[in-house]
């Protein structure tokens, strides 16, 4: 018999990157008691690892609960960023309800279409919180609008248009149902969540089924799934099956040897799971996203959709370049493979492959972002290694045409500059599908744009705006190949022969471009040292010193002054590198080199 456990809500936040989820759901863990009164507590504190902290984003999605009155409520906090939307699709499988965090100044924005889309699909009731109340230049009334407009346009149902709204401050820790009400705290949204948000349902008399949704890693023991119990429970020292919707072969026989549930930030060990309760299970050695755990009498699995296939591609290698294996600890292609291969524990949108050469692997994943956290983690473990351009992964149709992944791109920028813009954009070939003008002097612009045509376009786009503009792009299906794109209008400086830079090198070589190292660097013949101010490639000589006559005094020298270099960051650099380039990446530097070191080599290769 069918039955609701009301003591537990399942609810997941989703939203637009920076809108505020992570900032909420501190809010609701201090409130509901999970801290100690006194307890000292950072800010953001589900971003647990230090790139998430750095860079003030979400990667994976996490899992916590809190108590309001007697209900337990799981909350699982989600990634906002595109690169990351398969982490978004599959968490939803395990709630009952979502909680979509809508910034009262940005309004609707691509990827809360994207995140909205997924809800409704799957028929979950959606509360809709305002949040960021408090900024100055908020207009919640008409965010209210823009997101019933975003209903209608993705054909909600009259219930779910039906759903309830909050105005909150996550920052100030209040929210209210209505405008007028005095801020106080947190209670209107616990209230809003116990009320409309249904109980998870099932059968607590059937037999056993867990969908795992989610996979944790641990050092200590190994992969940890992450599920909610549909029917049936969950015990300890329980022997269960483990099958698979879209793999009907598979079935394995395991046994339950240790299972936690969350409360606050924490796992606590329970003893059994009823119905409704999100549960991490250990101990099981390779259990995936999609498989259910059953009961061994009645193994039936639960459908699950499949994860998003990756749309971009690059190339992780051994080093071999003149200073490899100086600065890492791990540099060997055992080392890189090993690492690669344990990362597909927990990103279930990266794909590794091997490729013909035995030092170099192919990782193809959902955008520049997601490849690069990871470059960004093997850099910090230690890692040397080098990375290619990324290029896109193209199909082909049935009828053998050539396919490409296409993005829509949403761009806001000062009106003044939204002329540039749709210059370089349609040059990339992307096509301007909507203009309208936003308040504070901005204006939004729509292009659909293929993959390629946005790799190593943000660096510029910020230089086109002055820093000002702001772009977003979401994943939009594949289209016909548009046409080949020129990516890069200069060529590169590059170093002649081997050595220490020297200032007085580096003063004549300033005058043909844009330096990327300053004085007193190793530079190797072959590695680019810099951006060409024309379209062409240059070698140059910059461990070049001044000869010393009997007429000149060496300390005419010191006049010599250099304009600082250009200092890549890891993105730019990637954004930065050309087809015949390569990116070198130890714990402690960035260089950029080209795939052919030797100079004659490299013209002959080009001749042909």
């Amino acid at each position: 018999m069918i039955t609701k456990r009301e003591d537990v809500r399942n609810i997941a936040i989703i939203a637009h990157v920076d809108h505020g989820k992570t900032t909420l759901v501190d809010e609701l863990l201090k409130q509901s008691g999970v801290f100690r009164a006194n307890q000292d507590v950072q800010e953001r504190v589900m971003d647990s690892n230090d790139i998430e902290r750095e860079r003030g984003i979400t990667i994976l999605s996490k899992n916590t609960a809190v108590f309001y009155k007697d209900v337990k409520i799981n909350i699982i906090d989600t990634p906002g960023h595109a690169d990351f939307g398969g982490e978004v699709e599959r968490v939803l499988k395990m709630v009952n309800g979502v909680v979509l965090v809508v910034d009262a100044f940005e309004g609707a924005m691509p990827q809360t279409k994207f995140v909205l889309m997924k809800a409704l699909d799957l028929d979950l009731p959606v509360i809709v919180c305002i949040n960021k109340i408090d900024r100055p230049e908020a207009r919640p009334e008409e965010v209210i609008d823009e997101v019933l407009e975003l209903f209608m346009d993705l054909d909600a149902s009259d219930e779910q248009l039906d759903c309830p709204f909050i105005y909150a401050s996550a920052k100030g820790g209040y929210a209210m149902t209505d405008l007028t009400e005095e801020p106080k705290d947190m209670t209107a949204l616990f209230e809003t969540i116990v009320n409309y948000i249904p109980a998870p349902e099932g059968d607590p008399d059937a037999s056993t089924q867990v969908l795992i949704s989610t996979i944790d890693y641990n050092e200590y023991v190994g992969r940890i799934g992450v599920g909610k119990v549909d029917n049936g429970c969950l015990k300890i020292n329980q022997d269960a099956v483990v099958v698979n919707a879209h793999e009907p072969e598979k079935k394995k026989k395991v046994r339950i040897s240790k299972m936690y549930e969350f409360d606050g930030l924490n796992k606590v060990d329970v003893a059994e799971a009823k119905i409704g309760s999100i549960v991490a299970i250990s101990g099981i050695a390779d259990i995936h996203i999609g498989d259910t755990i059953c009961d061994p009498e009645n193994p039936a699995p639960i459908p699950f959709q499949k994860i998003s296939e990756p749309t971009i591609a690059m190339n992780f290698m051994v080093n071999d370049s003149p200073l490899a294996g100086q600065e890492g600890k791990y540099v060997t292609s055992r080392h890189i493979r090993d690492r690669l291969f344990r990362e597909l524990n927990t990103d279930v949108s990266l794909r590794v492959e091997e490729t013909e050469n035995a030092d170099s692997y192919k990782v193809s994943g959902r955008g520049e972002l997601h490849l690069s956290v990871l470059i960004e983690n093997m850099r910090r473990e230690g890692y040397e290694f080098a990375v290619s351009k990324a290029e896109v992964l193209y199909h082909t149709d049935e009828s053998g045409h050539k396919t490409e992944p296409m993005e829509l791109a949403y761009v806001d920028v000062p009106d003044e500059f939204s002329g540039s813009v749709i210059e370089k954009l349609s040059q990339r070939k992307g096509t301007l599908q909507n203009m309208g003008s936003i308040s504070g002097g901005y204006t939004r612009l729509e292009f659909e744009i293929p993959s390629r045509g946005l790799i190593g376009y943000r660096g510029e786009f910020l230089t086109d705006t002055k820093g000002n503009g702001i772009i977003n792009t979401i994943y939009n299906g594949y289209a016909p190949y548009k046409g080949d794109i020129q990516y890069r209008k200069q060529g590169s400086l590059i170093a002649f022969e081997a050595g220490e830079s020297v200032t007085y090198g580096l003063f004549s070589a300033q005058d043909r471009g844009t330096l990327f190292i300053g004085p007193g660097e190793r530079v190797y013949s072959g590695m680019v040292i810099g951006q060409c101010a024309k379209p062409e490639d240059i070698e140059l000589n910059v461990c070049k010193k001044k000869h010393l006559t009997n007429t000149r005094s060496s300390s005419a020298d010191e006049a010599l002054t250099l304009t600082p270099p250009k200092i890549l960051s890891l993105e730019q650099a990637l954004e930065f590198i050309d087809t015949d380039e390569l990116l070198e990446i130890t714990p402690k530097s960035l260089r950029i080199r080209k795939k052919i070191l030797d100079p004659t080599m490299r013209k002959r290769s080009q001749r042909k």
